[in-house]
């Protein structure tokens, strides 16, 4: 067991001493704590450039996604026209038959009139 922790700690007493080193993480900062102009100054460009990134990013996220929305818009569009040309076809069928059963009754009508 002694020696379990012994080389537990030779592996990991290196990751323990080192310091951290802080990353610069691309975000808002505050510049008003800043002191000198120069060094704001660079803060605010930075803020900008991130806004600036982050704006060009998520518009063409945007974009993606009104260009798919606009497809499945045209695809609906067109199942909506096939559809209403089947319901024309089924209105144009289901009006022929009763029309040609109202000539059938007419028919016999006019001709024992003539008689």
């Amino acid at each position: 067991m002694g020696r379990i922790v012994l080389v537990a700690s030779v592996v990991l007493a290196p990751f323990l001493l080192t310091s951290a080193f802080a990353q610069d993480v691309p975000g808002i900062e505050i510049c008003t704590a800043e002191k000198t102009m120069e060094r704001r100054t660079s803060c605010l460009q930075s803020n900008v450039n991130f806004l600036m990134t982050t704006i060009a990013r998520l518009g063409g996220e945007h974009r993606q996604k009104i260009d798919a929305a606009n497809r499945q818009i045209d695809g609906l569009k067109s199942a909506v026209a096939g559809l209403q040309k089947t319901v024309d076809e089924l209105q144009a069928a289901q009006k022929k038959p009763a029309d040609d059963a109202k000539k059938k009754t007419d028919a016999p009508a006019a001709k024992e009139g003539a008689k």
